[in-house]
């Protein structure tokens, strides 16, 4: 999943969606990630704040898979959502928590599970920012101030030299306002591995501004939620962004990249074409 990740990487911004099993039946979220799929999203993040059943979240992502054909990452909010119909978990610290369990204590606990499961993890620093919604007030968070450039620069780095391959700035789901683009852009400039953005990102606008300052992932999540045409909304949405963005998205979901995991129909599609 990383390789993948870091492939697309080199064509230009990503887009992930971020979907909550705690807020729609299993069925109602596949069709979401297939809508997704076909908008132009790159992989679906599955998980939340919330602590959602784990036989809930194993089989929203066997669903989400059988759907849409994208990988599958989970977005743990604690040691009991793995599920081994995922492709990877984000094994992230949420560095600015005052609470031992985000910071590594529901890790201890998962740990021996992802390695039963054999799970790549993704080591991921994760910085919440002002206003912090669920996150930071379930996580027990000091948040990071919209100004406050040092700090946040502090903590990426820290990730960076503990090892961690990501650092993730999030203004916490549905925040009435995303990352500040000045924000993005220190902390982008200080570090030297991928940096995602999500939270409070509704507009294409937004998002054009997180990736401008540098955002290398950007994650929406309530953008999908209780809408009643998922591809439209997420594909207007996508289309609306910078022309690098939309053309690495034409490219390889549209043209059909021979490095892009295909959906099983398209496979059947294709290679029936083959031997015609």
């Amino acid at each position: 999943m990383e390789e993948y990740l870091n492939r697309h990487l080199r064509h230009g911004p990503l887009h992930l969606t971020l979907i909550d099993p705690d807020r729609q039946d299993p069925k109602e979220a596949a069709l979401m990630a297939k809508a997704a799929a076909d908008a132009g999203s790159h992989a679906i993040m599955v998980g939340g704040s919330t602590p959602e059943r784990a036989r809930i979240v194993d089989k929203t992502c066997k669903l989400i898979k059988k759907e849409s054909g994208l990988p599958v990452i989970l977005f743990p909010g604690g040691a009991s959502q793995v599920s081994t119909h995922a492709d990877a978990i984000w094994w992230m610290s949420l560095l600015n928590s005052r609470s031992r369990d985000f910071l590594v204590g529901e890790q201890v606990k998962g740990a021996p599970t992802v390695k039963k499961l054999d799970l790549e993890t993704l080591p991921m620093g994760y910085l919440v920012v002002e206003p912090g919604g669920t996150v930071g007030r379930v996580g027990q968070v000091d948040l990071i101030k919209r100004d406050d450039e040092a700090t946040a620069i502090a903590y990426a780095l820290t990730a960076q030299y503990f090892g961690m391959r990501f650092v993730y700035l999030e203004a916490g789901s549905g925040a009435d306002r995303p990352v500040p683009p000045k924000l993005i852009r220190a902390v982008k400039g200080a570090i030297d591995i991928p940096l995602i953005v999500g939270g409070g990102l509704k507009t294409a606008a937004q998002a054009h501004e997180a990736i401008e300052a540098g955002a290398d992932i950007i994650v929406t999540g309530t953008l999908v939620e209780g809408v009643t045409d998922v591809r439209k909304t997420l594909g207007d949405y996508l289309f609306q962004l910078s022309e690098s963005l939309r053309r690495e998205v034409r490219r390889t979901l549209v043209e059909g990249d021979p490095e892009t995991p295909r959906r099983p129909e398209q496979a059947d599609d294709e290679d029936a074409e083959a031997h015609a």
